[in-house]
């Protein structure tokens, strides 16, 4: 699925919850159900910089050409966040997540009740993603 078809099936999947807190609250229940990243992929090299809570990423690449992402983070929120990135970005092929300017939280307004502090380090966790993918596209 390209991410334009991500980005309304997000929006559809939420549509129900029309308060943006709501949106958050249910990504955050969400969130509560994924097993976190084990102790071992917790490491100093996965941390996002640019992020007031700690935010592991791990990345990986497949021999299909894309991209697959897991996140975890000590704030519940963050977490929920994050793992909305990686999952919007997961199986994306690497030239598209490095074309896209594609925001889920934005399209899920989301952004506008967040701290200016949360929003740069979600942009550096969208940064990371983008990142690897860039990284990955002569492979």
């Amino acid at each position: 699925m390209r991410l334009n078809a991500r980005q309304q099936a997000l929006l559809e999947e939420l549509e129900l919850c029309h308060d943006p807190q709501e949106r958050l609250a249910a990504i955050v229940d969400r969130a509560r159900r994924r097993p976190p990243l084990s102790r071992a992929e917790r490491t100093p090299e996965r941390l996002v910089p640019g992020c007031s809570s700690s935010v592991w990423l791990v990345s990986e690449f497949r021999d299909d050409c894309r991209c697959y992402f897991r996140a975890d983070a000590d704030s519940p929120v963050v977490r929920g966040l994050v793992n909305v990135l990686a999952d919007f970005y997961s199986g994306a092929l690497a030239a598209e997540i490095a074309a896209s300017d594609a925001d889920p939280l934005a399209t899920l307004d989301l952004l506008r009740t967040l701290s200016p502090t949360r929003q740069r380090g979600l942009a550096a966790v969208r940064a990371a993603i983008t990142s690897f993918a860039r990284a990955h596209l002569a492979s």
